[in-house]
């Protein structure tokens, strides 16, 4: 079985209950989705729990790109003081050795990506949008595309017969679910979409501690798992 994790954002609680649970599931085997470890307490732990999974496959976020091209952070606040925060823990090193990941990979029938096959900022709705979906697939000869970026867990099928899966947050749900989610998929073809508790106080409490001004609007995203907070 291969378990699914996408958008960890640094949140070492939800990581560590979702791999406990994968495991208990039967997984053996992981794709990783990309944002590892921006806006969460321990952005260096994440990576290096995902480091000692055995047979894993990586693909690159945009969190992973804009660590190594600062310039391309959106010119927000949350969004560069996170960025500052999260480079001066990774270090240069291990900033470069995650932007060189790629931006997609195929397991079996499946395209992983991050948002979309041709970016990692564009994705596909909750809803059906069959122009929109025809021309973020366009070149996908792959019966199933996996993505993430939205946060939020959801399965749809688009109008030419493709199943997307949105596998949602493991570190950061933005679809009023505090749980981490994440997704596995089976041998035979089936995949499944599961969410699990944990230890959000913990995880909040830890953004609290760290004392930036990202960290406020983070915490409040965090406890209302949605992205849109007052």
């Amino acid at each position: 079985m291969l378990a699914i994790l996408y958008d960890i954002h640094g949140n070492r609680p939800a990581l560590e209950a979702v791999l406990g649970h994968a495991r208990e599931q039967g997984a053996e085997r992981f794709v990783l989705g990309g944002d590892y470890s921006a806006f969460g307490a321990w952005p260096v732990a994440c990576v290096t729990i995902l480091r000692g999974l055995a047979y894993t496959t990586w693909i690159r976020g945009n969190w992973e790109r804009w660590q190594a091209e600062p310039g391309a952070v959106p010119d927000d606040a949350v969004l560069q003081g996170a960025e500052a925060w999260v480079r001066s823990h990774l270090g240069d090193e291990l900033v470069a050795e995650l932007a060189a990941l790629p931006p997609t990979a195929v397991v079996g029938d499946t395209l992983f990506c991050h948002a979309s096959p041709a970016s990692d900022i564009d994705p596909f709705p909750r809803e059906p949008d069959p122009e929109g979906d025809d021309q973020l697939l366009a070149g996908v000869t792959q019966r199933r595309v996996v993505f993430g970026h939205t946060h939020v867990q959801f399965r749809r099928r688009s109008a030419s017969g493709i199943e997307l899966v949105n596998p949602g947050s493991v570190g950061l749900p933005w679809d009023g679910d505090v749980r981490p989610a994440y997704a596995t998929l089976d041998d035979d073809g089936t995949i499944e979409l599961h969410r699990v508790e944990y230890d959000i106080e913990a995880a909040s409490a830890a953004l609290e501690k760290i004392g930036e001004p990202w960290t406020v609007r983070t915490r409040a995203r965090l406890e209302r798992a949605r992205f849109a907070v007052e």
